[in-house]
């Protein structure tokens, strides 16, 4: 990705941490349709070809997700949509949303994960049922990203352990072997480092050679970060922020990344193989935020925007 080619010279200051300027090159972000439509100009904000996730939120016309595809992929970065097993009906619906992401926006990528409703609508429960299709295959999607849980998942093991998501992903693995795209793990987002280097070496040891995209939470407002961590299932290092709001000195202060970033990035310097090989960015406080944030740290050398 070329981290020159960008709209303004003005440069966000930099904190000179060249381990964390590395471990955040390439970093990918997540937008909706509906924060998309607030953007003016993602060029602004974005170097190009980055890789920009789109979330598909039950409810969203496919019609929403398709539009924003195109126009990011006519804007020269890189899409991809998510594909929610349990809100597909069949294999023909399936087949229809590839047709429209490629007819009309060139889509060669997703994410493909379960999904965050209970029960299917369809025939699909899990990503390992879409993938089985062969449909993004036959497709030509160069590369297919899964889910990964570095604190567990009670909607795959309610049970509190971690069997159901261990055999998934060694199944996926597998999987990897017998498909032409190219696949990594991508997580939910997780505030303190230490539970996340025990999982990401834990999943290693298991035989799962898959990269790892590490989730992370960009700048926000600490209650706006608590609500979409107990909604999104965020496990132990929830008390990261638990211990942040009961200190009155950051309370009011905005939640930023920085100390599970720099911890992350200085332990990937220091052991190479680590599997982590890429940060995602989960803007929760808005896509200009997570943007500044990752200029700020030297990750990309853009200009913060007007807008």
């Amino acid at each position: 990705m070329s981290l020159l080619n960008f709209r303004k010279k003005t440069e966000a200051p930099r904190t000179g941490d060249r381990r964390v300027e590395t471990f955040l090159r390439d970093f990918s972000i997540e937008v909706m349709p509906r924060t998309a439509e607030k953007v003016e100009d993602f060029r602004a904000l974005l170097p190009e070809s980055t890789r920009v996730y789109i979330a598909h939120i039950d409810g969203t016309p496919i019609e929403d997700m398709v539009a924003t595809a195109k126009r990011l992929a006519a804007d020269g970065f890189q899409v991809m949509p998510h594909f929610p097993a349990r809100i597909i009906d069949n294999a023909q619906m399936l087949g229809d949303w590839i047709a429209r992401y490629q007819g009309e926006a060139g889509v060669t990528q997703g994410l493909i994960l379960a999904g965050g409703v209970a029960e299917p609508r369809g025939v699909f429960e899990s990503s390992i049922h879409l993938l089985e299709t062969g449909l993004f295959d036959k497709a030509g999607f160069t590369r297919l990203h899964v889910a990964g849980h570095p604190e567990g998942n009670k909607d795959i093991d309610p049970d509190g352990t971690t069997l159901n998501v261990e055999t998934a992903m060694k199944w996926k693995n597998d999987f990897a072997a017998r498909t032409d795209a190219e696949m990594a793990i991508v997580t939910q987002f997780a505030f303190e480092a230490d539970p996340v280097i025990a999982w990401a070496d834990a999943v290693r040891d298991a035989g799962i050679g898959l990269p790892i995209h590490i989730g992370i939470a960009g700048p926000a407002k600490l209650q706006t970060l608590i609500k979409f961590a107990v909604a999104c299932g965020v496990g132990p290092s929830l008390r990261v922020l638990q211990k942040r709001a009961m200190d009155v000195t950051k309370l009011l202060l905005p939640y930023e990344p920085d100390e599970i970033v720099t911890e992350l990035a200085h332990h990937k310097a220091s052991h190479p193989d680590f599997a982590i090989t890429n940060v995602h960015i989960f803007p929760l406080g808005g896509i200009k935020a997570a943007a500044e944030w990752t200029a700020s740290k030297g990750a990309v050398p853009a200009a913060r925007a007007t807008a």
